[in-house]
């Protein structure tokens, strides 16, 4: 194990393959259940149609709760409470690029059917978790069942493992 430096020298970023310096994407993602439904994002990614929780990118200066209740809203319309938290889940996309996915669990509260949804997203659905199953050629990445697969086994902690200082 590799301690870090004992000096006040600042430390270098790592460095990417293409000689940049290397940080993963942090993202978020909810699971919304509903009556034996999931709630899913069918979205437009390379001009194909993929299924997501939904999902997206950490923005400055919020915590990850907030990113996770925000994302939901702007790419489904509904306003959601987080119950818990599933867990962070590493991984590394086909290109290349590296993401931690930091994946909620919560329930709805309200729709807002006149908002209009974020950029690439078709529409909002709910889906079973077999229906979801059924459709893992069109999921984004193998994050979406893996969440899912987590939740569906119980794994619940509390939200107060997630903490912003």
């Amino acid at each position: 194990m590799t301690l870090p430096p004992t000096s006040s020298e600042p430390v270098a970023a790592p460095v990417g393959p293409n000689g940049c310096d290397w940080y993963p994407h942090a993202t978020v993602a909810s699971i919304v259940a509903r009556d034996g439904r999931l709630l899913l994002v069918e979205e437009r990614i390379d001009g194909r149609l993929v299924l997501n929780q939904p999902a997206g990118h950490l923005e400055a200066g919020e915590t990850l709760l907030e990113a996770a209740v925000r994302e939901t809203r702007e790419e489904t319309g509904w306003d959601i409470h987080l119950e818990s938290f599933i867990g962070v889940y590493q991984w590394t996309a086909p290109g290349g690029q590296h993401y931690l996915r930091f994946a909620f669990a919560g329930q709805p509260l309200a729709h807002d059917p006149a908002r209009p949804l974020d950029t690439g997203i078709e529409r909002a659905l709910w889906l079973t978790p077999a229906e979801l199953r059924e459709e893992t050629a069109r999921h984004r990445s193998p994050l979406v069942w893996q969440v899912v697969a987590d939740w569906l086994g119980g794994r619940r902690q509390p939200l107060s493992l997630v903490q912003s200082l």
